[in-house]
């Protein structure tokens, strides 16, 4: 096999999942606790392309799993061993439980079919929670990683899918970070490293194309 073909593979449905990342209204919303994040991930463009990978996946077969960071009103099991999280925690907005904050956002579109998974602590959508075995059980084999952040995140997504084994693949158009000229800083020194780049585009069209086996069919 080619390294096209190689390529191809690790963009189609087949044994792919679909991952958004703290795409919440708290967050991405019209009411953030982090405007300027929010500002960046719609007027780049990154929050509507996650929209659109999510209503392909619901097309082509695609799993959805949303994973959204929250806390408790008390803050009981929070994280609170690094500034970030105490900053998070004087904010005027608070990504509370059962919250209108930790809705997923507007314009993504949330399936019966799709899997939301919270969690109280950390910076990682996949340690410490249940997405790895809930992907193993889904069979996925490649993870795409969309939402935000590109500083902190979204690469925790990637190296954490890495080291447990998934090929990752991280469509560009669809992560976004502070400042807005990090995102592609990070992406092409350190994520390029570690999972496939992508398009959105690039990855609607393999996910409409058909399957090789109705192909050779």
């Amino acid at each position: 096999m080619g390294r096209g073909e190689e390529r191809d593979e690790r963009l189609g449905p087949d044994g792919a999942v679909l991952l958004t990342v703290e795409c919440q209204r708290g967050v991405v919303g019209a009411e953030s606790a982090l405007p300027e994040l929010a500002a960046v991930a719609r007027r780049s463009g990154a929050l509507a392309n996650v929209a659109r990978l999510v209503d392909a996946a619901h097309g082509a077969g695609v799993q959805v799993v949303h994973a959204v960071a929250e806390r408790r009103p008390d803050g009981r099991g929070s994280s609170s061993n690094a500034r970030l999280f105490r900053a998070a925690a004087r904010l005027p907005v608070q990504q509370h439980s059962g919250s209108t904050a930790v809705r997923i956002a507007e314009p993504i579109q949330v399936a019966d079919e799709d899997l939301v998974v919270r969690r109280l602590h950390g910076l990682s959508p996949l340690a410490g929670t249940e997405v790895d075995a809930l992907l193993r059980n889904l069979g996925c084999r490649v993870l795409v990683v969309t939402g935000v952040s590109a500083n902190v995140a979204v690469p925790n997504a990637v190296f954490d899918a890495v080291n447990l084994g998934y090929t990752a693949v991280v469509p560009r158009d669809a992560i976004a970070g502070v400042p807005a000229d990090y995102t592609p800083a990070m992406i092409r020194n350190t994520l390029s490293l570690v999972a496939t780049i992508a398009t959105t585009d690039e990855l609607l069209t393999a996910w409409r194309a058909p399957r090789r086996s109705s192909a050779r069919a």
